[in-house]
């Protein structure tokens, strides 16, 4: 059962030609055909099956929401009323959610149905999934390579058809990464665009959550539901939400900025570097203007990156200490040995690592040379990023230096796995949007991902950029 994009779907839901029980028990077959993958760590199959059958009588009353027969699976870190929630790690083992996450409220009021929960990596920690409690994901295109992290789980359940569109998080590429590995399209919206209400926190400056789809068009649709103020979170602009969806087009004729310093970067491609000239001249040939520009904070980025969200780590996981819910030690027999014994035993060597190195960066020998320095470079690449964005509507570039690598190929090197991240984490760091669009594909057919960012909520210029971005490359 195949749809080009969500209003395809609607289109044939609404004539009669299909259903919503009949679109879900098709992904729960898929599901069940690709258990080897460990996208799912949870399938709520009854209740997807009842809601679906819910959808259809309101599709037949036509009184359905805007995301009828929508199928979506949810990033093990957002939470969902009365379903598990564990960011893939054995400290929340047995913990329930007791209240539902904005976007989860938001998209069950448009009739999306949620089909599942999705493995990442162990608190959004990682560049390749291999770091979740419950195993690796599997690339659904080749099962010898990782899917990229954290939101593995998501892009791969988009990926292999297990679902129509994910949602994970992004904190320092989370999406984009694994959606340039997956050959899905993945989206980061402006920090403070999508409510955080409900998201088990990894670094709260930079966390968001986005949608992971098959198509510019779905993405549109789900992000004009998600987006908006909320109440619940202090953080969330009161910027009007357009309808993304009813004002996407494809619009090129843009001023372009392409940084000179990724194209000469260590450990880019040789395919990738070909494949993002190749757009430039596309571009250019079909009247846009791209502009080569210089931006030397390439080197510094990433660790930039690291100390603050390790640091924000630090605080935020302080509170999983074996007391109030999740696992707690049996060996405890203090107070001491209670915290001690349960975070030893119930945390992994990756969220183990940025702890310690989090908790290093705020003491106060330290707090002054790393965490204070950092504050300062992110500044300075906030403000340079943003005057370039002054003289320019997007920036171009490589989503990834390289297409999947193999499974343990990089688990025993954090530094080789943190540079995953490089092209990513300006983004976040700056607080703009990005999407990752699937045009190209390595001599070994693996995809990968170019990428596009525009200035702070702007994502309607970005998607409508990104639609014409993608149909130019299939061309």
């Amino acid at each position: 059962m195949h749809f080009n994009t969500l209003q395809h779907l609607q289109q044939e839901l609404v004539a009669g030609r299909v259903s919503c029980v009949q679109i879900v028990e098709s992904y729960l077959e898929n599901i069940r055909n690709n258990k080897h993958l460990n996208a799912f760590l949870e399938v709520f199959e009854a209740e997807a099956l009842a809601n679906a059958n819910q959808v259809d009588k309101k599709v037949q009353n036509k009184n359905q929401g805007k995301l009828a027969g929508l199928v979506i699976g949810l990033k093990d870190n957002i939470s969902y009323t009365g379903h598990a929630v564990s960011s893939s790690s054995k400290i929340l083992e047995g913990y329930t959610s007791v209240y539902n996450a904005t976007v989860v409220d938001r998209l069950l009021d448009e009739d999306a149905i949620i089909i599942g929960r999705l493995n990442c990596d162990e608190f959004a920690m990682g560049a390749s999934n291999e770091n979740s409690a419950y195993g690796p994901v599997l690339n659904a295109q080749d099962n010898s390579r990782v899917p990229g992290g954290s939101s593995g789980g998501s892009a791969v359940a988009v990926q292999a058809n297990l679902c129509r569109v994910a949602l994970g998080s992004d904190t320092g590429g989370s999406i984009r990464q694994p959606s340039s590995f997956t050959g899905t399209f993945g989206m980061k919206p402006t920090y403070g665009r999508v409510s955080r209400w409900g998201l088990l926190a990894y670094a709260s400056s930079f966390d968001q959550i986005g949608p992971v789809t098959s198509s510019v068009e779905d993405m549109a649709a789900v992000l004009e539901v998600i987006a908006g103020p909320d109440e619940n979170d202090a953080t969330v602009s009161e910027t009007a939400v357009p309808a993304y969806s009813k004002n996407l087009k494809s619009s090129g004729k843009k001023r372009i900025a392409v940084f000179e310093d990724c194209l000469t970067a260590d450990g880019l491609a040789p395919e990738i570097k070909t494949h993002l000239n190749q757009a430039i001249d596309a571009l250019k040939a079909d009247g846009n203007e791209v502009e080569m520009v210089s931006f030397p904070y390439l080197d510094y980025m990433v660790p930039c990156y690291y100390v603050l969200t390790t640091a924000e780590a630090s605080s935020n996981l302080s509170r999983y200490s074996g007391l109030l819910y999740g696992h707690r030690s049996t060996e405890a027999h203090d107070l001491e040995s209670t915290f001690i014994q349960s975070r030893t035993e119930g945390f992994g060597p990756e969220v183990k690592r940025r702890i310690m190195a989090g908790t290093f960066v705020l003491s106060s020998d330290y707090y002054d040379a790393y965490y204070t320095k950092a504050q300062k470079v992110r500044r300075i690449i906030q403000q340079e990023t943003e005057k370039i964005l002054k003289d320019f509507d997007f920036i171009l570039l490589p989503t990834t230096p390289t297409e999947a690598f193999k499974l343990g190929e990089k688990a025993n090197d954090p530094i080789a796995m943190y540079l995953a991240d490089i092209f990513t984490v300006q983004a976040p760091l700056a607080g703009i949007p990005a999407i990752s669009l699937p045009t190209g594909t390595m001599d070994s057919g693996m995809p990968f991902g170019l990428q596009l960012m525009a200035n702070h909520y702007e994502e309607q210029d970005l998607l409508n950029m990104s639609k014409y971005l993608f149909e130019l490359m299939e061309d």
